[in-house]
This record gives C-alpha cells, sequence and structure tokens, in this order.
C-alpha cells in the first residue's frame, strides 16, 4: 500500500504501529510471565500447605508371589476364570477364487477338505484344542470330543 493514498492521520498510525508492535509484543510476553511466575508462586505455597496436611499413601508390593500364587509354586487362575472366550466348531474349509464366490447361490455345494465321518475341529480363539462329533440334543446340536490336543501339542501350534 502507498503512502500517498493515506490521509495524514493514518500515516501516523501506521508508523506508530510499525515501531509499536514490537514493544508491544514485549509488553505482552512480559505480562505473561509475570502472571506465570505469580500461578507458580501460589502452586507452590498451595504445595507446601497441602504437604502438611497431606499422608503419603502406602504403595503396594507386586514382587511378591504369594498374591499370584496358592503357594505350591502354580499359578492361580481364578483371575482368568471369568474371560469369555469363543468356542467354534470347524467342519472342513476351502479355498475358492472370488470369481466362484460371487457365482454362489441358493442350492450351490462348496467341496471342503474332509471327508464325511472325520471329526470336526474344536477352536478356542482361533486355536486348536480338540476333535469331535456332532451329536443332537434335545433338539439342539452339540459336540461330543472325541480327542484333545495335549498341552505341549497347543504351545507348539501358537509358535
Amino acid at each position: 500500500m502507498s503512502d500517498e493514498n493515506l490521509p495524514p492521520d493514518d500515516e501516523q498510525k501506521e508508523a506508530d504501529s510499525g515501531s509499536g508492535d514490537v514493544s508491544e509484543d514485549e509488553a505482552l510476553a512480559e505480562e505473561w510471565a509475570a502472571a506465570m511466575s505469580e500461578s507458580g508462586d501460589d502452586q507452590e505455597d498451595d504445595e507446601d500447605e497441602d504437604s502438611g496436611n497431606a499422608a503419603r499413601a502406602p504403595l503396594e508390593e507386586f514382587g511378591s508371589a504369594q498374591a499370584y500364587s496358592r503357594g505350591d509354586d502354580t499359578p492361580n487362575l481364578d483371575v482368568i476364570l471369568d474371560i469369555p472366550v469363543t468356542i467354534s466348531m470347524e467342519v472342513g474349509n476351502t479355498q475358492i477364487p472370488i470369481r466362484n464366490l460371487l457365482q454362489l447361490n441358493q442350492g450351490s455345494v462348496i467341496e471342503l477338505d474332509r471327508l464325511a465321518g472325520e471329526p470336526l475341529d474344536v477352536l478356542v480363539n482361533g486355536t486348536l484344542i480338540a476333535h469331535g462329533e456332532v451329536v443332537m440334543v434335545n433338539e439342539k446340536f452339540g459336540i461330543r470330543l472325541t480327542d484333545v490336543v495335549s498341552q505341549q501339542e497347543r504351545i507348539q501350534r501358537l509358535k
């Protein structure tokens, strides 16, 4: 903007504001610094007053094994017994291209990798834990476990 277009009063204001911005910013910064130091002093005073009246809470030691075991070096499983898990039965599986998947409709048959009569897989949160066969109990489907995977085998499958 050119100074020729400004009236004489505006020229003076622009000249003042150019040099005044720095001093106003410095003054504002000093005000903030003073306010921050005052509030910090007040907080320190409050902390000093509170520390005389407040008692420290005792910290619990988490290193002791007694809280987590029965004393015979076996873990206390009570802490995890109420955690819900998902149990699913897998009849079989297969892989097909998306083109074939999109062509499926009512009455389509998908060939699985299992033979008829083979046991189903029992999975807990996606991990194989047993094999079983389908049964009907009171008009509801169920599964009878025929083989439970050993603990060592389950651990190996997790790795």
